[in-house]
């Protein structure tokens, strides 16, 4: 998914800096009913700011656009925040529907977010303002050998704050195989290995595409794993792993390379968790860095 504020994107652009864009029509200030108090309003007086209050778990339609140019349709998860000040008893918690409903008269690309999470700023007369949306996103990933479709699941994270500024991360995890160069080095023959799951949050500037950091994940591991297999398929996803082990170790290294060589990513905050098929715990490893 393209990062760049233009259509058939999708992923947007981290864009920090620049004027505040005026929020839908459907989002700004409306007048309260005449005659009701608003409590929210009234003036708070035990001096203790907070500092996210909102709504959450919203379920929600999210559009797409996916990196072959077509679209795709999911349902998301989306969470929405402010900062309050001490002076104030309560956030307006229908404002934030009310911001998301006005979004969403048209696709809620992720480009479009960060307009969102300003026009929650300015509806709510808040300083910081908070949206994140978390989804699956598919993938039609063919066989390595029999070429055979099958869909792949990904889970897919957007999140945005914004106070004048925008901050935007996008957070893919893929699940993929590793293999154990220990037990491959040690054993007469065989290995054990098992599935992982690795993420990446980044920041980034330009585009990058949900499909690229996809790739990018998968690329760090011994090898992919597959929605559908036939014995030609199982006999090359096994034999690529033997010939690729790495500890979980060398999974975060290998991804920290590629991320450090796209010039693209700002900031990365990646992890691999290996479900160990001989032990009874995981194996975990986890590297941030900022290139800025």
């Amino acid at each position: 998914m393209p990062a760049r504020r233009a259509p058939a994107r999708s992923s947007p652009a981290p864009s920090r800096k620049g004027p505040v864009a005026k929020p839908p029509a459907a989002a700004r200030k409306s007048p309260q009913a005449p005659g009701m108090p608003d409590v929210q309003a009234s003036r708070d007086l035990r001096n203790v700011a907070i500092d996210r209050v909102g709504v959450k778990d919203i379920t929600y339609p999210l559009r797409l656009r996916t990196m072959a140019g077509g679209e795709q349709s999911t349902v998301a998860k989306v969470n929405m925040y402010v900062s309050l000040p001490h002076s104030q008893k309560g956030t307006h918690m229908s404002r934030f529907l009310e911001v998301l409903n006005a979004a969403t008269g048209e696709p809620l690309t992720p480009d479009r977010i960060p307009d969102v999470a300003r026009a929650i700023c300015e509806r709510l007369n808040a300083e910081v303002a908070h949206f994140s949306a978390a989804f699956t996103y598919f993938i039609n990933k063919p066989a390595p050998i029999t070429g055979n479709p099958g869909l792949m699941d990904y889970q897919v994270t957007f999140e945005c704050d914004a106070n004048g500024t925008e901050d935007f991360l996008m957070t893919v995890a893929a699940p993929a195989a590793s293999l154990c160069p220990c037990s491959k080095e040690i054993s007469k023959y065989g290995a054990h290995n098992q599935r992982c799951r690795i993420e990446a949050k980044v920041r980034f500037k330009g585009m990058l595409w949900i499909e690229e950091l996809v790739t990018l994940l998968e690329e760090s591991a011994s090898c992919p794993v597959f929605a559908v297999l036939k014995r030609p398929d199982e006999k090359y996803v096994t034999e690529r792993a033997f010939e690729n082990p790495k500890f979980v170790e060398d999974i975060v290294r290998d991804l920290a390379l590629a991320l450090e060589a796209d010039d693209r990513i700002t900031w990365y905050a990646i992890n691999s968790e290996n479900f160990e098929s001989i032990h009874n715990h995981n194996a975990y490893a986890q590297i941030t860095r900022d290139k800025r």
